[in-house]
């Protein structure tokens, strides 16, 4: 049964009404009164940050995106403070992106979290798939590291140019998405966060202030969704934009290999809080479906988002 959880509120505990729905609002209250749709107030203009043609149901799934990509190799030699990676950029370079540094999970290398890399770069990110200092690294550090990450990507990095550094934002799979939980609390700026079935010992999260979608497996049996996506979820904060995925019947390691579901939700996130683009809260708000047929066993947001 789909879950739905309290509306997102205000600093003083009132609920906040997104510009979307503004709209659709005025727009009833001039038909009741009947008036013509040119009695409504436009709405508001397209972010500047849109990239890529409208979307479908179909290309929110689709691993290849509308953008012909390149990589950049980064050696551990050449990193400081994390063990180097992959840089997959849009080679259009006529505009900047949002930038998204991914980290893998404990004794994992960057390459099982090549395919998002590629795939969210192919829509209009640059992201950066890093290697740990180790591979056993405990999710803390790998926080750390992703900070570490980030600012070699928009200060150091050879495509330092594309990245837009007021729109950052952070994933990572298992202690790596412990991590990113991490990195979030400590860095309010970012602009979304996303933890794939993460794992993390600190089960509260209330600081946490970047919008924040995890996504959870059924059947992980090493980070049980019992024991750590939705206790990390249910302790965001009610002023934090939140959203918890559950893939239907996956395990632990479903982020590692493509995923139409783990990108759906992810791109579709980037998209709404990284460049502010609305045309893509269709597909995260109402949420899909849940239960027997479907590829969700559990949806959760604080619908309507911004």
């Amino acid at each position: 049964m789909r879950t739905i959880t309290p509306l997102n509120t205000d600093d003083t505990g009132h609920p906040r009404t997104p510009l979307a729905w503004v709209s659709r609002t005025a727009l009833a209250s001039a038909m009741a009164a009947g008036l013509t749709l040119g009695a409504v107030a436009p709405a508001a203009a397209d972010s500047p940050y849109e990239r890529g043609p409208d979307p479908t149901t179909s290309s929110v799934e689709d691993l290849d995106g509308p953008f012909a990509i390149d990589e950049e190799s980064v050696s551990s030699w050449s990193a400081s403070g994390f063990g180097g990676g992959t840089i997959f950029y849009p080679e259009d370079d006529s505009q900047t992106y949002g930038g998204v540094v991914i980290a893998p999970g404990y004794t994992a290398s960057s390459s099982t979290m090549e395919w998002l890399g590629e795939s969210l770069a192919s829509h209009g990110f640059v992201t950066f798939t890093i290697d740990t200092n180790t591979r056993y690294d405990q999710p803390n550090s790998r926080g750390r590291q992703i900070e570490s990450a980030l600012d070699y990507l928009v200060e150091d990095s050879d495509v330092a140019d594309l990245v837009d550094e007021d729109r950052l934002a952070v994933s990572g799979h298992s202690m790596g998405g412990g991590g990113t939980l991490a990195a979030a609390e400590d860095r309010p700026e970012l602009k979304a966060a996303i933890p794939l079935t993460p794992w993390h010992t600190d089960k509260t999260w209330g600081s946490v202030t970047v919008p924040t979608m995890i996504i959870g497996a059924e059947n992980d049996t090493i980070a049980s969704v019992n024991s750590h996506s939705i206790p990390f979820y249910n302790s965001l904060s009610y002023n934090t934009e939140r959203a918890y995925v559950e893939l239907a019947g996956a395990s632990h390691f479903a982020p590692n290999s493509d995923n139409e579901q783990i990108h759906r939700n992810s791109l579709s996130w980037l998209k709404v809080f990284v460049d502010e683009d609305d045309r893509y809260e269709q597909f995260l708000c109402p949420g899909p479906s849940t239960g027997w047929g479907s590829d969700y066993s559990d949806y959760r947001e604080s619908c309507p988002f911004i």
